[in-house]
């Protein structure tokens, strides 16, 4: 028997080993180019969300209470998603790789990154006090938000990336943090808002000023 190796099963002479390996190397990083690229998108609506088997179409109806799903897709093409609403039939795009959020609610959805665990302090300040209501203030009208800054501003039946880390932890809406959470456990933490919600905590804070 002439002297070999075995490619995936195969028996193959040296003088084969030239052609095909190079042919396997660049398979296997065409494989992995395609492996890396990632992008979770966070869905959410006022009703139950029906999502198909490709999680590309979706659909929707009226509602009052606050439902979410996750879909994940790879490679590094745009992924569009077919929506049918109460409001009509519209598509959404996310490009790139990274955390996205499709507000298919009728209340636009804000929210920023959260320095949780940074503080043991329960204890706030007016100073403290006036400066979250400033951030509130802020939020709830868009000014300011981008990815860069860590916050973000979603009008409903839009999508945004707000983040480029595709395993961070979004706290959604009607949701609190647990006081026992471990912020270590993931690479970031954001928490998300109906505009709703944040004038309802705008009117409380303004409350509690002296």
């Amino acid at each position: 028997m002439h002297p070999g190796t075995f490619v995936s099963g195969l028996f193959l002479k040296p003088s084969h080993m030239k052609k095909i390996f190079p042919v396997v190397l660049i398979t296997s990083i065409i494989i992995s180019a395609c492996a890396g690229h990632h992008k979770k998108i966070l869905v959410y609506a006022s009703s139950d969300i029906q999502v198909d088997n490709t999680q590309k179409n979706i659909t929707v109806t009226d509602g009052t209470t606050h439902h979410e799903a996750e879909l994940e897709f790879s490679g590094s093409d745009p992924v569009t998603l077919n929506i049918q609403s109460p409001s009509g039939k519209f598509t959404l795009e996310a490009n790139g790789d990274g955390l996205f959020i499709a507000n298919l609610k009728n209340d636009t959805v804000v929210g920023s990154y959260q320095h949780v665990g940074t503080t043991s302090n329960t204890v706030i300040t007016q100073e403290e006090l006036k400066h979250r209501l400033d951030s509130l203030q802020q939020l709830v009208v868009g000014q300011n938000a981008s990815e860069a800054n860590k916050n973000y501003f979603i009008p409903p039946g839009k999508i945004a990336r707000i983040s480029s880390v595709t395993n961070a932890k979004v706290f959604g809406p009607y949701t609190t943090i647990p006081s026992g959470f471990d912020a270590g456990s993931v690479p970031e933490i954001y928490k998300s808002y109906t505009n709703k919600e944040v004038r309802e905590i705008i009117s409380r804070l303004s409350a509690m000023q002296k």
